[in-house]
């Protein structure tokens, strides 16, 4: 097992943070785009290789998000439409999620087996999240999951501010 952590800065414009390992060495680069459209995150390892891709589709009557890992589309995250509070709906090829992705507790499986559990750090500056990889070659996806919801609740929060 795996653990990783991610911890972004609050009064980051850019969006710029790292995912480091247990021993707090740089394991990713997030850099999300600035006063771009469309909105992109950028997951890079540490020699600066594209791993993963998140995009916010623009032109949408509702918000929506893909992800792609190493060129492959593995995600979407699309806002449903409800009258009372927001609700989402995560289409993973391959994968799914269990247990509450919103308040950021959950598992991610593949075919019935637990790969990876998140879980958000409470009492910290800025969001932080421990991510257990439980299946080596599904990590990307697994990071690239949680930077994706964490980019959506950071969407939904900038909606609602306004």
């Amino acid at each position: 097992m795996k653990q990783l952590f991610i911890k972004q800065k609050v009064f980051s414009l850019s969006g710029k943070f790292t995912v480091k390992d247990q021993h707090e060495n740089d394991v990713y680069l997030v850099e999300g785009s600035f006063m771009q459209i469309p909105k992109t995150y950028s997951i890079m390892d540490t020699a600066r290789n594209e791993v993963a891709l998140i995009t916010k589709k623009v032109l949408s009557l509702l918000p929506k998000f893909y992800v792609e890992v190493e060129g492959q589309e593995v995600l979407t995250i699309q806002k449903e439409l409800s009258l009372f509070k927001a609700r989402y709906s995560v289409n993973a090829v391959g994968v799914e999620i269990e247990g509450n992705w919103w308040d950021m507790q959950f598992a991610v499986k593949q075919h019935g087996e637990v790969i990876g559990q998140v879980s958000k750090e409470w009492f910290t500056w800025g969001d932080s999240y421990k991510v257990e990889v439980l299946k080596d070659d599904m990590e990307k996806i697994i990071i690239a999951i949680v930077i994706a919801i964490d980019c959506v609740k950071a969407d939904q929060d900038a909606a609602a501010s306004v």
